[in-house]
């Protein structure tokens, strides 16, 4: 089973959108059939199977957010290893084809947000700096062919 290593605030903010889709979010569903229901012929209602549609989204996001948290371990950014790139390190590289520097935060899939920054540790970037230490050089295969990134600094953010 692959657990899904998070941060305190990451876990927190899961938790807390998990709670707001049981509560919030099967009453609106069920308001919304409700109302869509009193409209007649349920055969021919299309408001009504829009709700539904709706509902069994619902249910499916709070089914995979269940699952996200029962495999869910929070760690301790402060006790990581930061002789080598691991989840939750921040790392600071270096694009060799470009001479770019960027600075990335390696977070489960549940976490990742590319917008600030925030990396998942599946993805072709993030399993490849896995383990790497600095000075090293990860060769990321991208659909644009290989891609080099020297491994400049790793530290906790």
């Amino acid at each position: 089973m692959a657990f899904n290593y998070m941060t305190q605030s990451g876990y927190d903010e899961l938790k807390d959108r998990l709670m707001d889709l049981k509560t919030t979010g099967r009453s609106n569903a069920a308001k919304a059939i409700g109302e869509a229901r009193e409209k007649g012929d349920l055969s021919e209602n299309a408001e009504y199977d829009a709700a539904k549609d709706a509902q069994g989204m619902l249910e499916a996001k709070i089914s995979e957010l269940d699952k996200l948290m029962s495999n869910a371990r929070v760690l301790d950014e402060t006790t990581l290893d930061l002789s080598q790139v691991t989840v939750l390190s921040s790392v600071r590289l270096k694009n060799l084809k470009i001479n770019k520097e960027m600075v990335y935060h390696l977070v489960s899939k549940a976490e990742s947000d590319l917008k600030k920054k925030k990396i998942s540790v599946d993805s072709p970037l993030g399993s490849g700096l896995l383990g790497k230490k600095v000075g090293e050089v990860a060769e990321i295969t991208t659909p644009g062919g290989i891609m080099q990134f020297e491994v400049m600094e790793i530290f906790i953010d």
